[in-house]
């Protein structure tokens, strides 16, 4: 019972982090700063990040690995944003390792998707299928697209704060 609740907040986390991001990307495509909004973002990521070590150990996954990177790409995220205060070099760092976390979770999205939704599982299975490749060379491109964008956007303009 504990673990289907401790799932189930652990996902509701994860969408509410993979929707506050989305919302600071269309701001740093935009040249704004949504504070609010890239708070929810950063610390519901890092929650994210945090619970997924806290499930019942079952032998080392492919899951810690993009966790552990998740939190360096996110000390990075903060550490520009907070120290630096988004001057210089630090306001692309910001954009590179927020947009990353953003990535690795919708990464994790896709995973779960054709995990979880029996039409997407029976078209791959075991996930070495073409259907899921194709789909998460599609996010990777979209997001490599994003992130260029938005690092040249962000970086180069004034910033709006709201």
């Amino acid at each position: 019972m504990f673990l289907k609740i401790f799932t189930d907040a652990h996902v509701l986390i994860s969408l509410v982090g993979i929707f506050s991001g989305f919302v600071v990307a269309y701001g740093l495509l935009n040249a704004k700063q949504f504070v609010g909004w890239t708070s929810l973002f950063l610390w519901t990521t890092l929650l994210t990040s945090v619970t997924g070590f806290m499930f019942p150990y079952d032998g080392f996954k492919p899951s810690y690995v993009v966790g552990a990177i998740s939190l360096i790409v996110l000390a990075i995220a903060f550490f520009a944003r907070n120290r630096k205060h988004l001057v210089g070099g630090s306001r692309t760092a910001f954009v590179v390792s927020s947009m990353i976390a953003l990535y690795l979770n919708c990464f994790v999205l896709v995973v779960q998707l054709f995990r979880r939704v029996p039409p997407l599982k029976a078209l791959a299975p075991t996930q070495t299928e073409t259907p899921f490749k194709v789909a998460q060379l599609v996010v990777l491109l979209l997001f490599v697209v994003l992130t260029v964008l938005a690092a040249k956007n962000f970086r180069r303009a004034h910033l709006d704060t709201l």
